[in-house]
């Protein structure tokens, strides 16, 4: 073999030495910027996810006790096969200030995210609003919360405009609370919908609009309050 030939061969092997190394470190770099800061480990996330898992153990038997009565206009309502804790979403209150899930604790909450832009959030805010009316009470609240971005006018409107009077104001216009459920796997366009337990851990949800007036839905969230 000539001089010239080990030269080049061994020129292509620390070139792709030097690709290797290339990509092992931008594999180490994706590993660390996806486990979060450093002040939290390996066993800390691991102990964070076990202990949402024991706080919600005892939804999964209920999820599974509800679905039958997911039927008709709300078929679409899929109940949590995994303990999932929400406590934490966060928002802010009629007032303006803000809240979080667990600050409605002890009750059962149907959230549901919406915008102005949102075509089935107009046909389906009347009946979240007739919901509210006729099963709204201590132990349960349906919380439509707006994610227009900007100030309040608009939405304020848009409730005005469609005749909404039972639904407190709800908001968040950083769309914080869409982006958080996006990474649970929960939202994906709007209108998105959940159902939770009152210690804020997650039973069922659904992305896309139904007839929260109808029959079947009154029945299906009758029987989720009978559960708890």
């Amino acid at each position: 073999m000539s001089e010239q030939n080990k030269s080049n061969r061994a020129t292509v092997r620390l070139a792709v030495a030097a690709v290797i190394v290339i990509i092992v470190g931008a594999l180490a770099a994706v590993y660390v910027n996806g486990s979060g800061s450093g002040n939290t480990s390996a066993a800390t996330a691991g102990a964070q996810t076990a202990g949402e898992g024991a706080a919600c153990a005892g939804t999964v038997a209920l999820a599974k006790a509800i679905q039958p009565f997911a039927r008709g206009d709300v078929a679409a309502m899929a109940s949590a096969s995994d303990p999932k804790a929400l406590a934490s979403l966060a928002f802010n209150n009629p007032d303006g200030e803000a809240m979080s899930l667990a600050d409605l604790s002890g009750k059962t909450v149907l959230i549901n995210l919406w915008a102005t832009w949102c075509a089935p959030c107009r046909e389906e805010m009347p009946a979240l609003d007739e919901l509210q009316a006729e099963m709204g009470n201590d132990a349960f609240e349906v919380v439509a919360i707006n994610i227009d971005t900007g100030d309040d006018t608009k939405p304020k409107n848009f409730l005005n405009e469609i005749g909404v009077e039972n639904l407190n104001f709800y908001r968040d216009n950083t769309m914080g609370v869409f982006n958080d459920l996006k990474k649970e796997g929960l939202a994906f366009g709007l209108p998105v919908t959940l159902l939770v337990d009152e210690g804020g851990c997650l039973v069922a949800n659904m992305n896309g609009p139904a007839h929260w007036s109808s029959d079947d839905a009154k029945t299906y969230i009758g029987k989720a309050l009978e559960q708890f």
